[in-house]
């Protein structure tokens, strides 16, 4: 057997004792208990409990009873025929042997012509009280772990989440990673160095360019802090004339890996200035920070 304490809470030990099996079930169950001591041990204190319970409910006749209705039996034995008095005294000793308890429920036999005997009677029926709680405790039993596993499932989908979401920074970082290191070793890339202008001496950055597919890449070194709503913008200088290369993210131009910016067809000369947020049509020249030639 895989799990004993399973077959325990499953109630097949309280049905045998109730005598709700098969033949074929009981033997089943005999079987078990023979096998584990486990098994054994419970039924004895199932089979106890219900004893205790039936002990606890037996209702005593009335004091005189018994006497008042063997006097009327010899007397009726004296006479030719039984009077209805008879029939009367022992259906009350009938009724005082089975008086039910408020919270007893009378089971009877549904498919016998032979209704079973008063004390079976009382037997079935604190039996099946004891059934009813037993049930009732299972239910709340069953609803607690539930309970217990929807909030444990709730958690595991909480985590699976925050793992996903996590696997999805990380395959972005790696892939940016790739993206760097490409560029880096890829001899078509020029490098550019861009150095700090008078504004900011110690501003340092580089350009990668590729002459044949226009491709751009800015490394920040290092740049001074913007002020708010500021945002460094990247300018090409071709034949003198400024051309707008995009503009920085906060991550790029405090020095977190490399930044693809716009295509370049051709160029000389790029610089740096910092510009409102989102950029400028032209250059303001008097906040260049870092230049470069080619």
């Amino acid at each position: 057997m895989e799990n004993i304490q399973d077959y325990i809470e499953s109630g097949i030990l309280e049905q045998y004792a109730l005598g709700e099996l098969s033949v074929a079930e009981q033997a089943a169950v005999e079987a078990q208990a023979a096998s584990h001591s486990e098994i054994r041990e419970e039924l004895q204190q199932v089979q106890e409990t219900l004893g205790f319970y039936a002990e606890a409910h037996v209702v005593t006749p009335p004091a005189g009873m018994r006497e008042r209705v063997l006097t009327n039996v010899l007397a009726q034995i004296a006479a030719p025929t039984p009077s209805s008095a008879l029939r009367a005294d022992v259906d009350a000793v009938a009724q005082a042997n089975h008086r039910p308890a408020p919270t007893e429920t009378v089971v009877r036999s549904i498919g016998s012509a032979t209704a079973p005997a008063p004390a079976a009677r009382s037997v079935w029926a604190m039996a099946a009280s004891v059934a009813l709680i037993l049930s009732l405790a299972g239910n709340a039993l069953f609803y607690s772990r539930w309970q217990n596993a929807s909030t444990e499932l709730v958690a595991m989908q909480n985590d699976q989440a925050r793992f996903a979401q996590t696997s999805q920074v990380v395959e972005r970082q790696l892939g940016d990673l790739r993206q760097e290191n490409e560029v880096l070793r890829n001899d078509e890339f020029k490098a550019v160095a861009l150095a700090g202008t008078k504004t900011a001496p110690s501003a340092r950055a580089r350009v990668l360019f590729n002459a044949v597919t226009h491709k751009v890449y800015v490394d920040v070194r290092s740049l001074p802090a913007l002020p708010a709503g500021k945002q460094y913008q990247l300018w090409a200088l071709d034949k003198g004339k400024p051309v707008d290369a995009g503009v920085l993210t906060a991550a790029t131009a405090i020095g977190e890996g490399i930044q693809h910016m716009k295509d370049i067809a051709s160029a000389q000369t790029f610089a740096m200035t910092i510009e409102p947020a989102g950029g400028s049509v032209n250059p303001t020249l008097s906040t260049m920070t870092v230049v470069g030639n080619i």
